[in-house]
C-alpha cells in the first residue's frame, strides 16, 4: 500500500481537520452564552472585573472545554463531511477507481494522529496552568470558599510518623484533638498531644496549644505539659483545604508527586490525581477509535441522508464521554484500579469499530 500523501488525501485532511476546529468553534460559542447567561449574577454580585471574566475565566475555560468534549468534535467532524462524501457518491467512486477502503482510512488516521497530539499537548502542556488560573477565579468569584467537613483524620506523613485530627476548620485553619505519634515497629517511641493545633502561615508550622509529650526514654516513660509549642511537620493547611479538582491545575510530573505523597500518607483522594492522570492519556487516544467508528459508519448512503449519519454519531459519542465519567466510579468503588478502568471505555469501543469496520462497504 502506498503511503505517499497524494491529492486525495491532502483533501481528506483538510475537510477532517477544518471541520473539527469548525464544530469546536460553534460549541463554544453556545456554551459560552450558556454559561455567562448561568453565572452572570456571580460575576456582578461578587464584583468580578470584564477583564477578569474574559481573560482569567473564559480564556482558560476554552482549552478546558475543548479536550473535554474532544471525542464529541471528532466524531462530529468525521461523520459530518465523510456523510456529505457518501451522499454525493464521492466515496463509491473513490471505491470504484482502485482506491481500497483501507487505504481510504489513511488520510483519516493521518489527521486523528494530529488531533491525538494536539489534545494530549494541551492536556500536558496548556490545560493545567490554564486551569490552576481558572479554578482561583472559580474560587473567588462562583464558588463559596472551601469547608473541610472531614472528620477522624489519619495521615502517614513518613514511614513510623502518624498525624490524627478529630476534625479540621477551613474557616480558621484549626484542627482540634490534634496527636502526632512516633512508632518505631510495634513500639510508640513518642506520643504529641495538643488540644487544639492552628495553622501559622507565616511560620509555616502548627501552633498547638495545651499540649502533651509521652516520649520513651532512657528512664522509661517521660511526660511533659505546656500551654503552647511550634512544631513543622511535613503537613499544612493548604494539604487539608485543597478541593478533589485542584489536580486539573497539575502538571504531569506534579501528579506523580502528589500520588506518591497521597499514597504515602493514606490520603483516600488520591483517587482523583490518578483518574486525572490516566484521563490525560486515554482519551487523546480515542481519536483513533472515533475516527474508524465515525468512517465505518457514515462511508455508506442512507436514505435518511446526513441527519441520520450525524444522529447516530452524536449518540456514539455522547455514550462514550458519558461512560468515560461513569468508568470513574469503578475507582471511587474500589472495583478497578484507575489505569484499567479509564481504558476500559477505550477497549470496549475498539471493539464497537471493529464491528462496523468489518461491515463498513469496501
Amino acid at each position: 500500500m502506498n503511503l505517499r500523501v497524494n491529492i486525495l488525501d491532502k483533501y481528506i485532511i483538510k475537510k477532517f481537520i477544518g471541520t473539527y476546529f469548525f464544530a469546536i468553534l460553534i460549541f463554544i460559542v453556545i456554551v459560552i452564552i450558556f454559561d455567562i447567561s448561568e453565572k452572570i449574577d456571580d460575576f456582578v454580585e461578587k464584583g468580578a472585573s470584564l477583564e477578569g471574566i474574559v481573560f482569567q475565566y473564559y480564556a482558560n475555560f476554552i482549552p478546558y472545554f475543548m479536550n473535554m468534549f474532544n471525542p464529541l468534535f471528532v466524531f462530529i467532524a468525521v461523520i459530518f463531511f465523510t456523510s456529505k462524501l457518501a451522499s454525493h457518491t464521492e466515496i463509491t467512486a473513490m471505491l470504484a477507481g482502485g482506491v481500497s477502503f483501507q487505504r481510504l482510512l489513511y488520510p483519516y488516521f493521518l489527521s486523528a494522529l494530529v488531533i491525538a497530539v494536539f489534545s494530549l499537548s494541551l492536556n500536558l502542556f496548556v490545560i493545567p496552568p490554564a486551569n490552576k488560573v481558572r479554578l482561583e477565579f472559580t474560587d473567588k468569584f462562583i464558588k463559596d470558599k472551601f469547608v473541610n467537613t472531614s472528620r477522624d483524620i489519619h495521615l502517614q506523613l513518613h514511614p513510623g510518623t502518624y498525624v490524627y485530627m478529630e476534625s479540621f476548620n477551613s474557616w480558621n485553619n484549626t484542627a482540634s484533638r490534634f496527636t502526632l505519634e512516633t512508632i518505631d515497629g510495634h513500639t510508640i517511641v513518642s506520643k504529641l498531644s495538643a488540644e487544639t493545633a492552628v495553622w501559622d502561615t507565616a511560620a509555616k508550622g502548627w501552633k498547638l496549644y495545651n499540649y502533651y509529650i509521652r516520649k520513651q526514654g532512657n528512664k522509661g516513660l517521660e511526660i511533659s505539659h505546656g500551654q503552647s509549642t511550634d512544631t513543622v511537620i511535613n503537613l499544612s493547611a493548604e494539604d487539608l483545604n485543597r478541593r478533589d479538582n485542584v489536580v486539573e491545575s497539575y502538571n504531569y510530573n506534579q501528579l506523580n508527586d502528589l500520588i506518591e505523597t497521597q499514597k504515602m500518607r493514606g490520603d483516600k483522594r488520591v483517587i482523583y490525581a490518578q483518574i486525572e492522570k490516566h484521563t490525560r492519556f486515554a482519551l487523546p487516544f480515542s481519536a483513533f477509535i472515533l475516527t474508524l467508528i465515525g468512517v465505518s459508519l457514515s462511508s455508506k448512503k442512507r436514505k435518511g441522508g446526513i441527519g441520520m449519519n450525524i444522529g447516530i454519531g452524536l449518540v456514539l459519542s455522547f455514550s462514550y464521554i458519558l461512560f468515560l465519567r461513569f468508568s470513574q466510579m469503578f475507582v471511587h468503588a474500589g472495583v478497578l484500579p484507575p489505569w484499567i478502568a479509564l481504558w476500559v471505555p477505550n477497549m470496549l469501543y475498539a471493539l464497537i469499530a471493529a464491528f462496523l469496520y468489518r461491515i463498513a462497504p469496501k
